[in-house]
């Protein structure tokens, strides 16, 4: 197979031809890496990838996690993988050196982790979850609580959890019951119930630092009345060692459609009455602080479906090669059977995924991109420039690269046809794997009411019209390159239409018919989406388009060429539907909220 979990040629040509990443390294930041320093750290990532992570992936679905005595066991294939990669230092990848990271650029870090999350999304994320905890210390801890959490959890040599959801309170997280009490040492003791927690409890860590989020006896109902606490599996003494049990304890694992390698363990705080934690930053200021870690998860999950996407398409795209089944049709009656992919209705879905994969990976590297843009940022106001643009694309990357992560992996199975559908085959693990990063970190419809809600209308739009100027910029340069400009026009028009339609759901958002804008949030999230795929395509075709021009190396000739043609079936065969959804979304239809509860059936 000439390529696995990734297309590396793909992610060269985002990383140094789209989004000119060797730019940073002439930066104080960035300048002990050079062009084959990354190249050399993404070709191991790759070796490591293929070797210990991707051959274990099916077998550690099979065997998945059990429960014994409050102990969870993951899968045994997951234990040399996981302590190999703790040793290569492949955790907290953008942290500086001296807390244990290595100090890469965001976006490149990303394309590390495409190889080792789309290798093993199960078994790497032990490693890779303590990185959001540590984070959450590094900014709102005392010294000394970083001093003891900060570079154990960066480096993985303890793993972190995240104690949020309750079986009555899910997604409204105001609503927990979990409880604390301040003790005469400064510690809080915690009772309560958690569940869904991933990673909650494992034998892969000696000690696992779990955030806890909890109501201070007596503080106000709501968000408004939560605080967060650090919750060791292990109590940690001042010298950094460990100490006594803490009364954490994982009472049950649940049994899932996909990632079947991960721990998602209901988690019972206090049950004999001894859970102590230790507040992080203020009282009542847990949702503030949580919310840090939480948009690392969201641009996280995305990501893990984009992941999923990347490598059913490769599988798909290869089978489509070397499966023989069919004549061509065009070939006449004697003619040989031929590979299915000669069969257009087969090069249809194999495009309609090429794009997805493609334009999702510039878009998720272009938001990483955007992290090292604002720590190098010279002033304030451009500082905040990238923050905003940070802010409206988190909610999009989460739920949009979710969802179309999915539907490639679908489109995946049907390029199999039946074998997509037998376990022996990749892609049906790939497609249950994938589903959970719609649901997880708040469902596609939160991000999207978190879209038109808060990050559109936020600002007074100021971050959204910094995002259309970015659009049209390509726009303006794909005009200037022989070829594309009828493509630029179309997406021109889209962007205007978007425009229009996002002005009038954020004028009905702050009116009295606010149920009636939200109702049209998610069809609105996928439009933006979709028109942002069309920025990253026409992006893209502007680079390919250039470079032919100068005169490209003749073995890179199809790809560049490919690259215009991609954009040519995303702007002329997806973006059209697009442009139908926003008409719908203009009709602002309020039947799904008029009508009577009783009509939706028994």
């Amino acid at each position: 197979m000439a390529q696995l979990i990734a297309d590396r040629r793909d992610i060269d040509f985002v990383l140094f031809e789209q989004l000119d990443t060797e730019a940073l390294l002439k930066t104080d930041k960035y300048s002990e890496f050079n062009r084959k320093t990354l190249d050399l750290i993404i070709n191991e990532a790759r070796t490591f990838a293929l070797k210990e992570l991707l051959p274990v992936c099916a077998e550690g679905d099979r065997q998945g996690v059990t429960l014994e005595d409050g102990v969870v066991k993951v899968p045994a294939c997951y234990h040399r993988p996981h302590r190999l990669y703790v040793e290569g230092a492949w955790t907290s990848l953008s942290e500086p050196a001296e807390k244990g990271g290595q100090g890469l650029p965001p976006s490149v870090a990303r394309a590390v982790a495409e190889y080792m999350v789309g290798g093993n999304y199960c078994c790497v994320n032990y490693a890779n979850f303590g990185h959001g905890t540590g984070k959450m210390i590094d900014l709102f801890g005392t010294e000394e609580m970083k001093r003891l959490f900060v570079k154990k959890l960066y480096t993985a040599q303890w793993s972190g959890g995240m104690l949020l959801t309750e079986a009555e309170a899910g997604s409204d997280v105001g609503a927990l019951t979990t409880e604390a009490v301040k003790n005469d040492d400064g510690t809080y003791s915690l009772t309560g119930t958690k569940i869904f927690i991933t990673n909650g409890e494992h034998d892969l860590s000696e000690n696992i630092i779990s955030p806890v989020l909890a109501r201070v006896r007596g503080a106000a109902e709501g968000t408004r009345g939560i605080s967060i606490f650090i919750v060791p599996k292990y109590w940690v003494n001042p010298d950094g060692s460990l100490g006594e049990r803490n009364d954490i304890v994982c009472t049950g694992i649940e049994e899932k459609m996909g990632i079947h390698g991960s721990a998602t363990c209901t988690m019972t705080l206090g049950g004999k009455g001894k859970c102590r934690g230790i507040l992080l930053g203020q009282e009542n200021q847990g949702m503030k602080i949580m919310f840090h870690m939480m948009n690392e998860a969201r641009l996280s999950v995305g990501f893990q479906g984009f992941c999923h996407a990347s490598v059913a398409y490769l599988y798909a795209l290869n089978y489509a090669r070397e499966r023989i089944q069919g004549k061509d049709m065009t070939g006449g009656k004697n003619a040989p059977s031929v590979p299915i992919i000669r069969h257009p209705d087969v090069r249809r879905m194999l495009m309609w995924m090429k794009a997805h994969v493609e334009g999702m990976r510039s878009f998720i590297y272009f938001t990483e991109s955007l992290f090292a843009k604002s720590a190098l940022a010279c002033s304030d106001d451009e500082c905040d420039y990238y923050k905003g643009l940070i802010e409206l694309f988190t909610p999009l990357v989460k739920a949009y690269c979710a969802q179309r992560g999915f539907t490639v992996t679908v489109q995946a199975m049907q390029v199999y046809g039946g074998y997509g559908y037998c376990k022996e085959f990749p892609v049906e693990q790939q497609l249950r794997d994938c589903k959970i990063a719609s649901i997880y970190e708040g469902t596609d419809g939160i991000q999207a009411m978190d879209l038109l809600g808060r990050k559109i209308v936020a600002d007074g739009g100021k971050s959204f019209g910094n995002f259309i100027r970015q659009v049209q910029d390509v726009i303006a340069q794909a005009r200037e390159q022989q070829g594309l400009a009828d493509l630029a026009q179309s997406l021109e028009a889209a962007v205007t239409r978007m425009g229009e339609v996002a002005g009038d759901l954020g004028k009905t958002v702050v009116s009295p018919n606010v149920k009636q804008a939200f109702a049209h949030a998610f069809p609105f999230l996928e439009v933006m989406g979709d028109v942002i795929m069309g920025w990253m395509h026409l992006w893209r075709a502007t680079v390919a388009a250039r470079t032919l021009a100068k005169g490209a190396k003749a073995k890179d000739e199809p790809y560049y060429r490919g690259q215009i043609k991609t954009a040519d079936f995303f702007i002329n065969t997806v973006l059209p539907c697009t442009v139908g959804q926003m008409a719908s979304i203009a009709r602002m239809s309020n039947a799904a909220n008029e009508m009577d509860e009783a009509g939706f059936g028994a």
